[in-house]
């Protein structure tokens, strides 16, 4: 007689460790652009490790819960933090004087307008979160926005501004998810509230 059994493996929510990740990198980076600090030799370790590494490592685990959402959100992200330091890297010299003597800014620009474009079509997506995530979405609306036009020589100074401080927004908001997601679980009851998802869509 044949003994089927089902193994359901349980996966943590790295949801936590992702947004904490973001916060991380988007504290550190944003703090040379609104001119705290300067330059980002000591930006290019938060971006590889926390943007790039803690974001790919949400993003592996949400796919073994069939998040489809979490894995493109923490992937796409993760990734574009791995494309940003190797790009400040190649602009530092690291590969190189001729690669840094030859690069285009205005090929990042078009970068941060795919990123743009990706970001709104997971910002409607994120309305079926929560709240905050949603309003973290937003906001790296709005950082995209002011990257793709400074960086394609538009308007360069204020939205520089516009992405230094939805950058920083970004980071303080992303703390807070991250709390919310740790404590929530950790107690098993509503510590940080972060808002219902807004239901248009389900």
């Amino acid at each position: 007689m044949e003994n089927n059994q089902n193994c359901k493996i349980v996966t943590a929510d790295p949801s936590a460790l992702g947004l904490f990740g973001l916060a991380m990198v988007t504290l550190v980076a944003s703090s040379s652009k609104l001119g705290w600090t300067s330059g980002v030799s000591l930006v290019i370790p938060w971006a590889i490790f926390l943007g790039a590494f803690a974001q790919l490592f949400a993003c592996i685990n949400d796919a073994k819960k069939n998040n489809v959402f979490g894995t493109t959100a923490f992937g796409g992200y993760a990734f574009f933090w791995m494309a940003v330091g190797t790009t400040w890297l190649i602009q530092n010299g690291v590969f190189g004087k001729a690669l840094a003597e030859s690069a285009d800014v205005k090929q990042l620009g078009f970068a941060f307008v795919g990123y743009l474009i990706f970001t709104l079509y997971m910002t409607i997506g994120a309305m079926e979160t929560h709240k905050v995530l949603f309003m973290i979405f937003v906001l790296i609306d709005f950082l995209f926005l002011g990257l793709s036009f400074s960086t394609l020589g538009i308007a360069v100074e204020p939205m520089h501004l516009l992405a230094g401080w939805s950058e920083f927004a970004i980071a303080m908001l992303s703390f807070y998810g991250s709390a919310a997601a740790v404590l929530n679980t950790h107690f098993g009851k509503v510590v940080l509230p972060v808002g219902k998802p807004f239901g248009i869509f389900k």
